[in-house]
C-alpha cells in the first residue's frame, strides 16, 4: 500500500516537472522577439549580431518551420508521461476490473448451471422417492385389504361355526327334549298297547308278559341284523331304549362301535345302518309292505 502511494506521489512530481519543463520551453520561444524589438540599436555590431543569428538558426531543421524543439520535446514527453500515467493508474485497472467482472459472471453461469442440474437431479431424486411412496402406499393398501378381507373371512367363518355350533347345540337339546318326551310317552303307548291287545285277545296278560310284548315291539332285532360284528352300526328305533335294551341289542347283533338314535317316524321295530346295508325291521316298513299286498 505504502508503495502504491509513493509511485503515484513519484508520478504527480514526474507530471509537474514535465509541465514545469514545458512552460520554460514556451517562455524561450516568445522571448528573442521582444528583446530584438526594444534594443532599437541601428550600430553595425546588431546588425552583425541579426546576421549572426538567422545563420545560426538556420543550423536547425525545423527552425524554419516555426517549431521549438525543446517546446516539441517537452509535448512528447508529456504525452508519454499522460500515456503511461493512463496506462498504469486508468486502462490496466480497468482492464483488471473488466476482467474480475467477466470471470464472476463466468463463474456465476457456472454456478447457475450447476444449480440447475443439482435442482433437475434433485426432482428426479424426488420423483423417484414419490413413486417408491406411491408403490408402498399401493403395496400397504393391498396388503391392508387383503388382511380385511382375511380377517373377514375369518371372522365369517367363526360366524358359521359358532351358528352350526349352536344350531348342532339346539337340535342336540330338541333331540334329548324330544327323546325324554317319547320316553315318557312310552309308558303311556306300552299301556294303550296292552289294553288294546287284552281287548283283542280277550284275556288279561301278566307284567312279564306285558313287559315282553313292548321290549318285542319297540327293540327287536331284525334276524338279518344278527351277524354285523366288527362294523359301525347305527340303530334308528321309534322310542328312546333303556340301557337294558341297547346292551342287549348290541349283544344280539355281535357289534362294539353302535350308535342309537330316535325316529318316531318308523313307528316301532328297528332299523339298522351300516356302511355297506341297511336293515329295515320297523313298523312301518312292515305296514307298507302288507299295504303293498293287498292293493
Amino acid at each position: 500500500m505504502k508503495r502504491s502511494t509513493l509511485l503515484r506521489l513519484m508520478m504527480v512530481l514526474a507530471l509537474a516537472l514535465s509541465m514545469a519543463l514545458t512552460a520554460v520551453a514556451y517562455a524561450q520561444e516568445a522571448t528573442p522577439e521582444p528583446a530584438a524589438e526594444a534594443a532599437g540599436d541601428h550600430s553595425e555590431a546588431a546588425v552583425t549580431e541579426g546576421e549572426a543569428a538567422p545563420a545560426e538558426a538556420s543550423t536547425n531543421p525545423l527552425t524554419p518551420l516555426g517549431i521549438n524543439v525543446g517546446f516539441l520535446l517537452a509535448q512528447i514527453l508529456n504525452f508519454g508521461l499522460l500515456f503511461f500515467l493512463l496506462g498504469t493508474f486508468l486502462w490496466n485497472p480497468l482492464m483488471n476490473m473488466l476482467d474480475n467482472r467477466a470471470i464472476k459472471i463466468q463463474k456465476g453461469l457456472e454456478d447457475a448451471a450447476k444449480a440447475a442440474n443439482e435442482r433437475r437431479n434433485a426432482e428426479a431424486e424426488a420423483e423417484k422417492i414419490l413413486a417408491a411412496a406411491r408403490a408402498d402406499a399401493a403395496r400397504v393398501v393391498e396388503e391392508a385389504r387383503a388382511r380385511g378381507e382375511e380377517v373377514a373371512r375369518g371372522v365369517e367363518s367363526t360366524a358359521r361355526s359358532e351358528a352350526e355350533t349352536i344350531r348342532t347345540d339346539a337340535r342336540a337339546r330338541a333331540t334329548e327334549e324330544r327323546d325324554r318326551q317319547l320316553a315318557d310317552v312310552r309308558t303311556q303307548v306300552a299301556a294303550i298297547s296292552v289294553a288294546l291287545a287284552q281287548r283283542l285277545i280277550g284275556d288279561s296278560l301278566d307284567e312279564k308278559r306285558q313287559q315282553a310284548l313292548i321290549n318285542d315291539f319297540f327293540a327287536k332285532v331284525p334276524a338279518d341284523a344278527r351277524a354285523l360284528a366288527g362294523q359301525s352300526v347305527e340303530v334308528v328305533s321309534a322310542l328312546p331304549l333303556s340301557d337294558a335294551e341297547k346292551q342287549q341289542v348290541q349283544n344280539q347283533i355281535g357289534a362294539t362301535n353302535v350308535t342309537y338314535s330316535v325316529d318316531p317316524g318308523i313307528l316301532g321295530g328297528l332299523v339298522l345302518r351300516t356302511d355297506q346295508r341297511v336293515v329295515d325291521g320297523s313298523v312301518r316298513s312292515n305296514l307298507n309292505t302288507l299295504a303293498g299286498r293287498l292293493r
